[in-house]
């Protein structure tokens, strides 16, 4: 992997850079779809591509569960495996063992779990987690961190933080045993909502010099204002050369203060899950398709966006699929939202090229809320 930043914006810290990857190039900032299980929920890699999606995220946990590693072994790993020719992040399925398993036990070693498909007994070591990256292919694999709980006090959020540096370390030496030029490790800031903490993690992943670094332990139920302290406190401690991803966090709205803080890479399941819930984006706000006033609406979804559905169908056509409970509405729905928020990293981008990032941002802010419905 090489990254290099091309341009930040004269007003704030938000920058262009560009991403190399055994897969290819990938402009930031950017939004990554999220490809749980080889799969972005309702959609197939054709329709990724029709996206332009550039890079889409997998996760370690569901895969190592199904289908497993002697299968993506045989396939010759998830590239070939869900035909999709682009790069792919896998995360360490650190978050899904704390969040998913009620019965879980972590201790320095690692963290034995419960499956969530079939109750079996599963026990990942920091070094297991990188093998098991190794196996699915990914172009950028992350360090197994304990996901801190919310709310949890300093005391215990120290130790989380200290657990997560010493498993980095580990995961570094495994992953320096095996091919690291088509894999590229990324370590995990945490430290709950304490900025002694967050920096001091910061600081410490960033002395193992690994190839990039994700800011994880936030989405897992903080304030918004606590959620965007957290980011404020750990971009700075970061390295300027290094690409940093703010992990499970995708509002339009969250995206783009990020952005002004620095951070290059996003991925959240929240435009997909608003997409089967009928929750669409548009540039005035989120509407719920299934409201009445959409029945007999002939303008498209967005009448500013250009994604594949706005081209072609109507607010009454996409209301009545989803009404009828149609599973085409599902696709449509979740084709304009991804659309909606690639394209928004895409507009980040331009603005920030023209040093334009902080009034791009507010005007998109001053729009966007004048009618959200969620």
């Amino acid at each position: 992997m090489n990254f290099e930043v091309f341009h930040t914006d004269t007003g704030c810290a938000a920058r262009t850079g560009v991403l190399g990857l055994p897969h290819g190039r990938v402009e930031t900032p950017v939004f990554m779809p999220v490809g749980t299980q080889a799969s972005v929920k309702a959609l197939d890699s054709a329709d990724l591509y029709a996206l332009n999606a550039s890079i889409i995220l997998a996760n370690t946990y569901h895969l190592y569960l199904r289908p497993g590693m002697e299968t993506l072994e045989a396939m010759g790993g998830i590239h070939n495996f869900m035909r999709w020719d682009r790069p792919v992040l896998t995360d360490s399925g650190g978050f899904q063992v704390f969040s998913l398993s009620a019965l879980n036990k972590v201790s320095e070693e690692g963290v034995m779990f419960q499956s969530a498909i079939d109750g079996s007994r599963h026990f990942f070591t920091p070094e297991k987690a990188v093998d098991i990256q190794r196996s699915i292919g990914a172009d950028i694999i992350m360090c197994l961190d304990e996901c801190t709980e919310y709310p949890a006090d300093y005391d215990r959020a120290a130790a989380s933080m200290a657990m997560t540096e010493r498993w980095a370390k580990r995961c570094k030496t495994r992953w320096e045993e095996g091919d690291t030029v088509r894999q590229a490790l990324f370590g995990i800031v945490q430290g709950g909502v304490y900025e002694s903490l967050r920096r001091q993690s910061a600081l410490g992943l960033a002395a193992l010099e690994l190839p990039g670094y994700a800011i994880g332990g936030v989405s897992v139920g903080e304030s918004k204002e606590e959620m965007e302290a957290a980011v404020q406190w750990t971009t700075p401690c970061l390295p300027e050369g290094k690409p940093r991803y703010l992990m499970g966090v995708g509002t339009p709205q969250d995206m783009l203060y990020a952005i002004e803080c620095g951070v290059d890479m996003f991925d959240c399941v929240m435009p997909t899950r608003n997409a089967r819930h009928g929750n669409l984006f548009t540039r005035r706000g989120r509407i719920n398709i299934k409201n009445a006033r959409f029945a007999r609406d002939a303008s498209p979804i967005d009448p500013e966006c250009s994604c594949p559905v706005c081209r072609v169908y109507s607010r009454a056509y996409i209301s009545h699929l989803f009404r009828a409970g149609e599973l085409s509405s599902l696709r449509l729905n979740t084709l304009h939202n991804l659309w909606f928020m690639i394209q928004l990293a895409v507009q980040a981008r331009d603005a920030i090229k023209q040093d334009a990032y902080v009034a791009f941002r507010h005007t998109f802010l001053q729009n966007y809320t004048l009618r959200d419905e969620a």
